[in-house]
C-alpha cells in the first residue's frame, strides 16, 4: 500500500476517543482525516472524506452504530468499538468484520488493523459481511422502536408507534406513518423481524398491517379476505396468512 489509509474515528466517549488516536501514532500509514461524537455526525464525515477505515462504537445516543450503517450506500474497512453482550460478538466472529471488545489493548488494535491492511492490499470488499452481520444484529437485538430513513442528505426518524401499516416496493419498504410515506432499503422479511409481533402482522408477502389500524375484516369471493383500515386503505390478506391473522384477532 503506496497511499495514506484515511481513517475516522465514530465513538461518543472522548476518553475512548483519545485511546484509538494514541494507538494510531504509531502508524504512519494511517491519516485520521475526522472524529465524530455521533452516528450523524459520522454519516456526513463518511460523505465528505469517503473514508478507507472507521472505528465505529455500537452503543452511541441519537443513532447506533448499526443505525448509522444501515443509512450507508458504501461501506469503508469497519472496525467495531464496542462493550457489546456476547451474543452479538458471536454474530461478528462469523463474518470478516473485526471487532475490539472495550477495554481492548494496543496489541489487540494492531491485530485488527493487520486484518484491515490484508484485506485492502487485496482489494476484498466487505459489503456482502456487513449485509449479514446487520441482518444477524437486527435478529438478535429483536424488535425496533425506531427506524431512521435516507433521503438525500435528509435523514427521517421513524418511531413504529407512528407506523400504519408497510408495503414492499422492489427492494424497499415503504413506511405508511402519521406523517406521510417514507421508503427504506430494505426487504419485507428483515422488517417483519424488527417490528414488534404483538403489535404488526404480515397479512401478505407485500404488506404488514399494524393491528390497531385495522377497522375490519371482510370476505370476498369463496376464500379470499381484504382488510380495511382505519385510514380507508385496503390491503389483500393471503390465504396462507389469514390464520394467523384470525388467531390475532381472536375469531
Amino acid at each position: 500500500m503506496n497511499n495514506k489509509i484515511f481513517a475516522i474515528i465514530i465513538e461518543d466517549e472522548q476518553p475512548a476517543r483519545d485511546l484509538l488516536k494514541a494507538y494510531l501514532q504509531s502508524h504512519d500509514e494511517i491519516e485520521l482525516v475526522a472524529e465524530c461524537e455521533n452516528g450523524f455526525e459520522g454519516i456526513k464525515a463518511i460523505a465528505e472524506y469517503r473514508p478507507d477505515l472507521i472505528f465505529l462504537d455500537i452503543q452511541m445516543p441519537k443513532l447506533t452504530g448499526f443505525e448509522m450503517l444501515e443509512l450507508l450506500e458504501e461501506y469503508p474497512e469497519i472496525i467495531f468499538t464496542t462493550a457489546y453482550d456476547e451474543f452479538a460478538l458471536r454474530a461478528f466472529e462469523m463474518n470478516a468484520v473485526d471487532y475490539l471488545m472495550k477495554p481492548f489493548s494496543k496489541t489487540r488494535f494492531d491485530q485488527a488493523l493487520e486484518k484491515v491492511f490484508n484485506r485492502l492490499k487485496t482489494k476484498s470488499h466487505s459489503n456482502h459481511a456487513l449485509e449479514k452481520l446487520k441482518e444477524q444484529v437486527q435478529e438478535s437485538v429483536g424488535p425496533q422502536e425506531r427506524f431512521f430513513v435516507k433521503t438525500g442528505n435528509r435523514i427521517d426518524v421513524i418511531p413504529v408507534d407512528e407506523i400504519r401499516h408497510v408495503e414492499a416496493q422492489d427492494d424497499y419498504v415503504e413506511f405508511h406513518t402519521t406523517k406521510g410515506r417514507f421508503l427504506k432499503k430494505e426487504t419485507m422479511t428483515q422488517l417483519e423481524k424488527q417490528l414488534p409481533p404483538e403489535q404488526f402482522l404480515r397479512v401478505h408477502r407485500s404488506h404488514i398491517i399494524r393491528l390497531d389500524q385495522m377497522e375490519k375484516l371482510e370476505k370476498y369471493g369463496k376464500e379470499s379476505y381484504m382488510v380495511i383500515l382505519k385510514d380507508g386503505t385496503k390491503v389483500q390478506v393471503s390465504k396462507s396468512r389469514i390464520k394467523s391473522l384470525k388467531e390475532q384477532l381472536g375469531i
